[in-house]
């Protein structure tokens, strides 16, 4: 059974650009203001980011009062 038949399992994790992508913003500033804060998972040289991990970065930031963007 190929990788491509039947329906696609949900991504657990997501690359760099992928993460970026997905919270709306550049590699550049997911670089530079959120990678530092979430746990990712190496595997060689990628490094995936759990979907639950930029989750709770999201939250943690929605009860952020008075700090600029």
């Amino acid at each position: 059974m190929s990788a491509s038949s039947g329906p696609s399992a949900p991504r657990l994790a997501l690359s760099r650009s992928e993460a970026a992508a997905a919270l709306g913003m550049s590699l550049r500033h997911f670089q530079r203001h959120v990678q530092p804060n979430l746990r990712c998972i190496y595997s060689g040289q990628l490094r995936l980011y759990p979907v639950a991990e930029l989750e709770r970065w999201m939250h943690e930031q929605s009860w952020r009062t008075g700090t600029p963007a």
